[in-house]
C-alpha cells in the first residue's frame, strides 16, 4: 500500500487548486472518521488514502474523471484495490466525454466514499453561508433546508447522494447527520493540513 506521504506527493503532482486540495483533505478526514465509526479502525489509514486520492484526475482531466485515474495511479505505484475504490465513486455517472463509469462500489468503504464525497461539497457550501463559516455550529435541520433547496449548491447531485445512502442501506437523514458530524469533528484538522500543504 502507498503511504500517506506518497499519496500526498501524488495528490500534489496532479492538483494545485486549493479548492481541490481542501476537498481531498476533507474526504480523507471523513473517510477516516467513518472507518472508526463503522468498526474498521485498523483500516483507517487505508480509507483515508482512498479519500485523499479519489479525485486525483479531476483537476487536469475533468472530462475523463475516473477514467484517467487508473493510468495516473498505476504509474505512481498505487495498488489495484485502491484504484478500484477511487474509480467506484463515479459509478453510474456519465462523464464529460459521454462514458458512464461502470466500476461498482463493493466494499463498505467504497460505498461510504460514493455516498459522502458529493455530500461533503454540499455541507461545506452550506457552512460558508453561515456567519461562523464553520460546520461546527451547524444543525441537521439547517443542512436539510439547504439540501432541499434545488438552487443551492446545484452542482452537488442529490440523486448521487441518495443513491449512496441507499447502497449503504441507510436513511438519507442518517447519512446527512453522520457526514455533518464527521466534518465538524475534523474541521480543525483539515485546516491544519491545508496550512501545512499550501
Amino acid at each position: 500500500m502507498v503511504t500517506r506521504d506518497e499519496a500526498l506527493t501524488i495528490l500534489r503532482k496532479y492538483n494545485q487548486d486549493p479548492f481541490h486540495i481542501q476537498h481531498a483533505f476533507t474526504v480523507e478526514a471523513v473517510m477516516k472518521w467513518y472507518a472508526g465509526k463503522l468498526g474498521y479502525a485498523d483500516e483507517e489509514e487505508y480509507w483515508g488514502i482512498v479519500g485523499l486520492l479519489h479525485d486525483v484526475d479531476f483537476e487536469l482531466y475533468p472530462e475523463e474523471h475516473c477514467l484517467k485515474a487508473p493510468e495516473l495511479l498505476k504509474e505512481n505505484g498505487v495498488s489495484d484495490d485502491i484504484i478500484h475504490a477511487v474509480c467506484s465513486h463515479g459509478y453510474g455517472i456519465t462523464v464529460g466525454n459521454g462514458v458512464t463509469i461502470d466500476v461498482e462500489p463493493v466494499h463498505e468503504m467504497e460505498k461510504v466514499l460514493f455516498a459522502a464525497d458529493e455530500l461533503t461539497g454540499l455541507i461545506w457550501a452550506a457552512a460558508l453561508m453561515r456567519p461562523s463559516k464553520s460546520t461546527k455550529d451547524m444543525e441537521l435541520k439547517s443542512l436539510k433546508k439547504k439540501y432541499k433547496s434545488k438552487g443551492f449548491a446545484a452542482g452537488c447531485s442529490r440523486e448521487v447522494i441518495e443513491r449512496g445512502a441507499s447502497q449503504l442501506g441507510w436513511e438519507l437523514d442518517e447519512l446527512l447527520e453522520q457526514t455533518l458530524q464527521a466534518m465538524a469533528d475534523t474541521e480543525d484538522l483539515i485546516q491544519q493540513e491545508m496550512a501545512a500543504f499550501l
